[in-house]
């Protein structure tokens, strides 16, 4: 992961971890990651790349702040340093508000994969995501993502959950269904604060709020959009399921493999730990294949399996959450043992909920079936149950809401 803007940014997300970075270097510093090292940079990702396909992903801050052309001689040194038999893909994680059509049809061009961070409708997104005078910024977000799709641009929308859009899963899903967005991912805010009675910030996002709030959405997910809509944690949580390795590093059983190479070159073990105690190296001094195989990145990584609580190795979805993700990991188990993550009741009743209906997903795969007939045996099971419900019912869904307000609608 790249930062060759660190934390510079053009918002003031109220709940971003990453302006505070910053402070890590010297008052005056820039934060443009200099020609030298960028070059650095690019020669040595290639070569550290085990396989056939060379991934780079672009992040901040705001990377686009650094302005297109910063991004067209990226790719010109990619080309310059492309060798034979190898392929070079590009992902940028944006807040979308400084694009515009001419950023958008170099994306299209280079085949750029676009991560938007939106938090769903109007009154829900601009809570926490405003600029530097503390203005709303969903208009501009939105403009963001028709643009991307005008261009086809392949665009991931990530979504913030925190205190206030995680109550209302039905109205941040069908938000996001109305809009045509197809890869979806949910990012629960987890702040520690000393002091505070739970140890999190007010912002925070509940662990049962969240639990239920990916129980909604999958509900309405597996009934209406499988196979139409990508959600993430979905598609996580039907890998083991199918034999498959997680892709996503939170759910792995150790991690490090994705760290961070800040502006200026510095080497740190993740993009949640860039801190003096989590710097490895850096690029001008150590190669970047030495510094990700180092003895102290590969004891970062490991001490996540190594460290987890006897409560998560003996829970029966430990395969689908493998403890989370270290940074969570602060709360104590039923039994008194640290290292249980803050999120463990939301996950657990996801994961639970979900994997009946992820299983024959994954049957279905198997046998080269259609996903479409998940939906058709979810419905045709709410048929049943629908057949005596009235409209101001509980759901057949388990929502929680009214059947005429949840899937009674929630297919047209």
């Amino acid at each position: 992961m790249a930062k060759p803007i660190g934390a510079i940014c053009n918002l003031d997300c109220h709940y971003c971890y990453y302006l505070k970075k910053e402070f890590l270097y010297p008052e005056g510093s820039s934060f443009r990651m200099s020609d030298e090292i960028l070059e650095r940079f690019v020669v040595q990702q290639i070569e550290a790349a085990p396989g056939p396909v060379v991934n780079f992903a672009w992040h901040g801050g705001e990377p686009t702040a650094l302005g297109l052309d910063y991004f067209q001689k990226i790719v010109a040194l990619q080309r310059k340093h492309q060798p034979a038999g190898k392929q070079v893909t590009n992902g940028i994680q944006t807040n979308g508000t400084l694009l515009n059509d001419e950023w958008c049809r170099f994306f299209a061009a280079e085949r750029f994969q676009v991560g938007l961070s939106l938090d769903g409708p109007r009154e829900l997104h601009d809570g926490y995501r405003v600029d530097k005078g503390q203005k709303p910024t969903h208009k501009q977000v939105l403009r963001a993502f028709r643009l991307l799709k005008e261009h086809r641009v392949h665009c991931d929308v990530l979504c913030v959950l925190h205190d206030r859009n995680v109550r209302h899963p039905t109205q941040v899903y069908r938000f996001f269904k109305e809009i045509g967005v197809e890869s979806l991912q949910f990012l629960p805010l987890v702040e520690r604060v000393k002091g505070n009675v739970d140890g999190v910030s007010p912002r925070t996002v509940p662990a049962e709020a969240y639990g239920a709030f990916l129980c909604t959405v999958f509900d309405e997910w597996v009934r209406y959009d499988a196979g139409k809509i990508a959600i993430q944690i979905f598609d996580e949580a039907a890998r083991p399921l199918a034999g498959m390795e997680h892709s996503l590093c939170i759910f792995r059983e150790s991690c490090g493999d994705v760290p961070v190479v800040e502006h200026n070159g510095d080497f740190f073990s993740c993009d949640h730990f860039v801190e003096p105690e989590y710097r490895v190296g850096n690029i001008g001094e150590r190669h970047l294949a030495d510094l990700i195989e180092s003895p102290e990145q590969r004891a970062f990584g490991e001490a996540k399996r190594d460290t987890l609580p006897r409560y998560c190795r003996e829970c029966e979805v430990l395969a689908m959450c493998n403890g989370g993700c270290p940074k969570d990991r602060f709360i104590r188990t039923p039994d008194g043992e640290e290292g249980l993550n803050y999120l463990c009741a939301g996950y657990k009743r996801f994961f639970t909920h979900s994997r009946p209906y992820l299983q024959k997903m994954v049957d279905l795969w198997e046998s080269g079936e259609p996903v479409e007939k998940l939906m058709e045996a979810a419905r045709a099971e709410d048929a049943k149950v629908s057949l005596h419900a009235g409209r101001n019912d509980p759901c057949p869904c388990g929502s929680g809401k009214k059947y005429k307000r949840c899937c009674m609608g929630a297919g047209r």
